[in-house]
């Protein structure tokens, strides 16, 4: 199955890369609401630069702003599949057994953004959890995944899930400015599924006064559907920290000044929407999904938002 090079979207600046010794690439999720126990980010910084990415604020543990520094400054843990290799071998004991617990990819920065395609970094650790049989997640909103379905089809248990938030152009252009396009992921999602891969789609981060419309959310909904996504999983954003709301609504000045007064109140208290205003959408969301004859999220597993927006561990 051929693929083609992604529709990303517009990025005006130079990005720089680092690379970094990682110590450990697997990290223990000790958080009893997670549906998975292990995560791993082979990257820190992200190319996509989403401007409503709660993970922004996390570049300055290392010491860097969380501006577009977050997108313009990437670190690549060069070493990620040895790292892997040397934990899992000591976790399953010489590999005589398949690692307990599920490992996801991507809670935190992209693991197919734009470097992936020359670095293989996620590429190299999928190839080895293959080897220990583990029960894996990705996360992502690249159609680069499909590069490595001859890995995926073959893995004992694997699941993707493919971020998509509007099918409407300027705002995808104007709140994710370097990641693909919202078609491409859908195919993605198709192409996926067909070839026995599950793939779900995160209708993440619904953005208040943006992406909330009932028509903006069929449109979503409707196109999973088409898809053949597993199940929908919908998430309102929340802005975690102090940068990160700093960040989004520098942006929100930029493209939407209009509506900067509206959405700041309703963030004003918190990182999360009041539930006078959270209610109405995800019961708009659940009529879709059942008019559309989806699932949402699984109730038993299901954490308060979806894995990508609260797993912190690099």
């Amino acid at each position: 199955m051929g693929t083609n090079v992604p529709d990303w979207g517009i990025a005006s600046e130079m990005i720089r890369y680092e690379a970094l010794q990682a110590k450990t690439i697997l990290n223990a999720v000790k958080a009893p609401s997670m549906p998975f126990d292990w995560s791993i980010n082979p990257y820190r910084g992200c190319q996509h630069g989403c401007s409503f990415c709660y993970a922004r604020s996390t570049h300055t543990f290392l010491g860097e702003a969380a501006d577009d520094t977050f997108q313009r400054h990437v670190f690549m843990k060069t070493n990620a599949a040895q790292s892997l290799d040397e934990q899992l071998a000591k976790l399953t004991l010489g590999g005589r057994r398949a690692v307990k617990g599920g490992i996801a990819i991507g809670t935190a920065t992209d693991p197919y953004q734009q470097a992936e395609g020359k670095a293989r970094l996620t590429r190299a650790c999928l190839e080895v959890l293959s080897k220990y049989k583990a029960d894996v997640s990705i996360t992502t909103r690249s159609p680069l995944v499909l590069r490595d379905l001859d890995i995926l089809r073959n893995m004992k248990s694997v699941s993707v899930n493919i971020s998509i938030n509007t099918l409407n152009k300027t705002v995808w252009r104007n709140l994710e400015p370097s990641t693909p396009s919202p078609v491409q992921r859908l195919e993605t999602v198709r192409q996926l599924n067909e070839a026995g891969v599950p793939t779900s789609v995160f209708l993440a981060p619904i953005v208040p006064l943006l992406t909330d419309g009932g028509s903006d959310l069929q449109e979503v909904i409707h196109a999973a559907a088409e898809a053949g996504a597993s199940f929908v999983m919908p998430s309102i954003m929340r802005l975690s920290t102090r940068e990160v709301k700093y960040w989004f609504f520098h942006c929100i000045g930029q493209h939407y000044p209009h509506l900067t007064e509206k959405m700041a109140r309703l963030y004003e208290r918190s990182a999360y929407v009041p539930n006078d205003y959270k209610e109405p959408v995800m019961d708009t969301v659940k009529t879709l999904l059942k008019q559309h004859g989806l699932s949402d999220w699984d109730n038993r597993r299901r954490p308060a938002e979806p894995p990508v927006q609260l797993a912190f561990s690099f």
